[in-house]
């Protein structure tokens, strides 16, 4: 391996395939099976606090989001919420976790380009079930070197992933579209961060961007990895 990156990390939901996107559809169908018991905005706003709230409980994931969703349906309801709106919400959850992988443009490509000379690092939280059920649908297994699914990406996780592995961390890039979790940590372990935006962000992921420091970039698209690599070898 040559040049002057040699590990480069992915994030997993929203960097390499559809996500977001998912949680705000089961989120309209939550909205309107309590459509009676509550506006919309007071909704959106109970279960947002509900799932801030539980992520020390139940951790990132489409489980997590379920739970949350039937705890703000009993709050909500004072305790009346029929059993029938319960069992929706289930079976929405059962739907998110039985959906197809969609990969998002030009992810097969560019990885599969990069990783013919550099060390490629698939670093993801949440639900190791669902994670692993989704990297193998994705067909994008063989293409890293290795895989982290962890509870939450923080500074001192990304230090411990890079030590355990032997990778040194100025010579590494984490990609994602998280600037919370994949960017602002990554950084902060010595890593460059490099930041590619997804038009839907859920709200507890939002961040301002460190734009003033010297190893944070910013892509619009997945497809320009390769010659912002060969531009810092």
């Amino acid at each position: 391996m040559t040049g002057k990156i040699r590990t480069i990390a992915f994030d997993a939901d929203d960097t390499l395939w559809q996500n977001e996107q998912f949680f705000r559809l089961t989120q309209e169908r939550f909205v309107s099976l309590l459509s009676d018991h509550a506006e919309r905005a007071h909704l959106e706003e109970r279960l947002l606090d509900a799932e801030r709230r539980n992520l020390g409980h139940y951790g990132f994931g489409i489980k997590g989001f379920i739970l949350s969703m039937i705890e703000t349906a009993i709050e909500v309801t004072e305790q009346r919420v029929p059993a029938s709106v319960i069992s929706e919400i289930i079976a929405a959850g059962q739907d998110m976790l039985s959906h197809p992988i969609e990969l998002l443009e030009g992810v097969e490509e560019t990885v599969g380009q990069l990783a013919e000379a550099h060390h490629i690092l698939l670093i993801t939280k949440g639900d190791l079930l669902d994670q692993e059920r989704k990297l193998a649908q994705s067909g994008l297994g063989d293409l890293f070197d290795g895989v982290e699914i962890v509870s939450d990406k923080t500074e001192a996780v990304y230090g411990e992933i890079f030590a355990r592995r032997g990778v040194s961390p100025e010579a590494a890039m984490m990609v994602g579209n998280s600037l919370k979790s994949d960017v602002i940590p990554a950084i902060g372990a010595g890593a460059w961060g490099v930041y590619v935006p997804h038009d839907l962000t859920w709200a507890l992921e939002h961040a301002e961007a460190p734009t003033a420091h010297p190893r944070f970039v910013k892509l619009q698209s997945l497809t320009g990895l390769p010659a912002l690599v060969d531009q810092l070898g």
